[in-house]
């Protein structure tokens, strides 16, 4: 899977002159991640359904699986939609549980929330990925669009490091669980979302909003996590993310080679 790297380092996160879940503004310092530079495609999750990854219980947390099991889900939602099945679209109708599957398929994990943001706005507190100034040019959403595009048909919104569709085309479930006045106590370095909930939260807006606000790097939303098989949403997926695999000392290696 293709990933950009998204560099260590303090930014400002939420702002105080949004929503109020988005206040504080407040400063957080992330490591450096790297991130999936599109969202998920329907080919991508191809690969999970013909590797039987909805059979395979070591892929699912305990109550992912449990989930699966009760609602019989075998597919996404809309997988056999031909408005919502193209290989290079990306794959929606899928619930936080599913987006979590898939990832530990590709040996990959969801992004956190402030991870998904710094790559979103930079390091310059900028409103969406490519600046300060709405322009329905660059994004899938807000008024403009109306129907799932290709993934990276915007490449104008394309993000600081290289990501493509942070604002628009779907939103985006991450890893936290949901709270609205997480930002008043949340912890300054890696913060990765309360220890527990009942709703996950999704970024970036979508086809279907009507408002450039939703599409700002700063909007949060969120949505139950154990939701019916028949209302997971056609304009919500997610993209992955990876820790960087830690480099082994050279001079360590150097030493083990001599005789």
């Amino acid at each position: 899977m293709d990933t950009v790297v998204v560099p260590a380092g303090e930014f400002w996160m939420g702002g105080d002159d949004g929503g109020q879940n988005e206040r504080p503004r407040h400063r957080v310092s992330v490591d450096s991640f790297e991130l999936g530079r599109y969202e998920v495609t329907n080919a991508e999750f191809r690969a999970f359904l013909d590797g039987n990854g909805y059979a395979h219980r070591e892929l699912w947390s305990i109550d992912g699986w449990r989930w699966r099991t009760r609602e019989n889900v075998t597919s996404p939602q809309f997988w056999t939609n031909g408005s919502f099945n193209q290989p290079t679209q990306p794959v929606v109708g899928v619930s936080w549980y599913e987006a979590e599957a898939f990832c530990r398929f590709a040996g990959l994990r969801l992004p956190t929330e402030a991870e998904w943001e710094r790559a979103a706005r930079g390091t310059d507190e900028r409103i969406y990925p490519w600046g300060d100034h709405w322009d329905a040019r660059y994004a899938n959403g807000g008024g403009g669009a109306s129907s799932l595009m290709p993934v990276g048909s915007f490449p104008a919104g394309m993000s600081p490091d290289g990501a493509y569709d942070l604002a628009g085309n779907v939103w985006e479930w991450v890893s936290d669980w949901y709270e609205p006045d997480y930002y008043a106590h949340s912890p300054t370095g890696n913060p990765s979302g309360p220890a527990s909930g009942r709703d996950k939260v999704w970024r970036g807006g979508a086809y279907v909003s009507s408002s450039p606000l939703d599409l700002r790097g700063a909007r949060r939303e969120f949505m139950t996590i154990d939701v019916p098989k028949f209302l997971r949403p056609k304009f919500v997926g997610f993209r992955c993310a990876r820790t960087p695999r830690a480099t082994k000392p050279v001079m360590r290696e150097r030493r083990r080679a001599l005789p």
